[in-house]
């Protein structure tokens, strides 16, 4: 009898259009009292893992079999969760309620809460419902350092089988115990948490590449070989045809020189048998080559090009002011006098619901720079919204589409597939969004929680892309390693003790 909560067998599942299927013959069980992180690039397939794990998603072929309730936590905070309100009046709520910091209001003012808020009420509503397996993708995504500390508690106090989606490399490392790598198509179980089990997929890919290289070499020599042997067979062979030959013409009287042809012809077909043995040696070699599972990596980083500082001073100016926060209007965020210079690195930051979207809003609809020198990314995007962005570059110029799937590529996904499909996950939109604008030449931009959603090597790669670009960027973030690498001043929003919120000019983090 299997203890698995979950079980996975023989899963096989892809989405219409695809020329390829994201997953074939996946077999792996979850047990209970144990964090499974799911570890891939984007579009490889993390959240449609997810959804079928919980029954959100049929497979093709295969099953999943889930011993009690099974819930999934999405990446998207766009609707309230269901069941929401039952959680919020239920009388065994309120602790719950309590340590994630959950107010009674909130289902009658969700439009007005932050993503961060959102996402703290998605998680805390599936742990009250109790389920015997729990997804939860990018659960992370939005939350403050202080909201994280108390989800993590949560977390480690669940007692089911726990599946986990998250580019979070301290929540992987803090609470997984084992890692399910997906890598084009195929996935691998690793024990360990995610520094371990990443360490342990560079071995074993490092193996596999020099088994692989060694036997292309040795395969090379044995066909170099053969065909040598060949060739010195064939000039000998023919030198001593040529002379027999002659002793054939002239007078071979008691057949010496016949039987010295036959001879020699045999000779011949000798070592053209020895070469054909030494090809067939390097067939052999090939095709055991050809079992070695080596992993391509596509070259990754990307670059900024075109991207310059404005010609103008400053791209913004705003007068000391105020902004409603919320409808009632009776909170406020203040804030001094604020410019943004052509080369000014801006770090936004502040707990959540403290006004940052608020602020950001107010800035872009103030911008003194053309439509087209702006990059924004914002921090969600609506499904709907997601796959009208696909479906306009589908439409762009040939060069331009290259260009931007080029950049896509150098970001870790595969751009193929993503215009193979009808959605594109939350982490290949930002991609999209980014490297639309790349190729615009930006004077400024406004990424709101740009870690969000993306895969850890593509959150390398942009930061190694930012740290290099010349222009203007205002970047909203609690990823405060993030912040330390690419920015050089510092707003901050700080909760004021009658609720209002203050923005204070504080300096760059890295010089804290």
């Amino acid at each position: 009898m299997s203890s698995a909560q979950l079980t996975l067998t023989d899963i096989e599942f892809s989405y219409p259009g695809m020329g390829a299927p994201i997953f074939e013959n996946l077999t792996v069980q979850f047990p209970a009292r144990t964090w499974t992180g799911i570890v891939g690039a984007n579009g490889s397939g993390k959240t449609t893992l997810l959804q079928i794990a919980t029954g959100a998603l049929a497979p093709a072929h295969g099953s999943a079999h889930a011993n009690g309730l099974a819930l999934y936590v999405a990446q998207r905070t766009d609707d309230p969760p269901p069941f929401f309100e039952d959680f919020i009046w239920a009388p065994d709520a309120s602790a719950l309620k309590s340590r994630l910091r959950i107010g009674d209001d909130w289902p009658e003012r969700w439009h007005t809460l932050s993503h961060g808020e959102r996402k703290r009420a998605q998680i805390a509503t599936a742990f009250w419902r109790e389920p015997a397996i729990l997804a939860l993708d990018e659960p992370t995504n939005h939350i403050d350092s202080d909201a994280r500390a108390l989800l993590i508690q949560v977390l480690k106090n669940y007692h089911g089988a726990g599946i986990l989606v998250s580019h979070d490399r301290e929540l992987l490392d803090e609470l997984c115990t084992r890692c399910l790598m997906l890598d084009h198509g195929r996935a691998t179980l690793r024990p360990g948490n995610i520094t371990e089990a990443l360490a342990q997929q560079d071995i074993e890919e490092q193996t596999a590449q020099n088994e692989s290289d060694a036997l292309k070499h040795a395969a090379a020599r044995l066909r170099a070989e053969a065909q040598r042997r060949r060739v010195i067979a064939e000039q000998k062979a023919a030198a001593a045809r040529g002379s027999h030959q002659k002793k054939l013409t002239k007078n071979d009287p008691d057949g010496r020189a016949m039987r010295g042809l036959a001879k020699l012809t045999g000779k011949d077909a000798y070592a053209n048998k020895l070469a054909g043995q030494m090809r067939g040696r390097a067939a052999r070699v090939e095709k055991e080559r050809a079992s070695i599972q080596v992993t391509k990596r596509y070259e990754t980083g990307i670059w900024i090009d075109g991207a310059s500082y404005s010609p103008r001073d400053f791209l913004l100016r705003l007068p000391a002011g105020k902004l409603p926060l919320g409808e009632n209007e009776n909170r406020h965020l203040h804030f001094p006098e604020l410019a943004i210079g052509g080369a000014d690195r801006i770090a936004l930051t502040g707990a959540n619901g403290s006004g940052k979207s608020t602020l950001i809003r107010h800035i872009l609809s103030n911008l003194q720079i053309p439509g087209d020198k702006l990059v924004r990314v914002p921090q969600e995007i609506s499904a709907e919204d997601s796959r009208a962005l696909l479906e306009k570059i589908k439409l762009h110029p040939n060069d331009e589409r290259g260009r931007i799937m080029t950049t896509i590529s150098r970001l870790g996904s595969r751009p193929a597939r993503l215009l193979e499909s009808a959605q594109p996950s939350p982490g290949e939109v930002r991609k999209l969004l980014l490297s639309l604008g790349i190729v615009r030449g930006p004077h400024l931009i406004v990424m709101d929680e740009p870690t969000n959603h993306m895969d850890l090597p593509s959150i390398l790669c942009l930061e190694e892309a930012l740290a290099d670009c010349p222009c203007a960027m205002l970047l909203v973030s609690h990823d405060r390693a993030f912040l330390k690498k690419i920015t050089r001043q510092r707003w901050h929003l700080a909760a004021l003790p009658n609720g209002d919120t203050n923005l204070e000019i504080l300096p760059a983090l890295d010089e804290e």
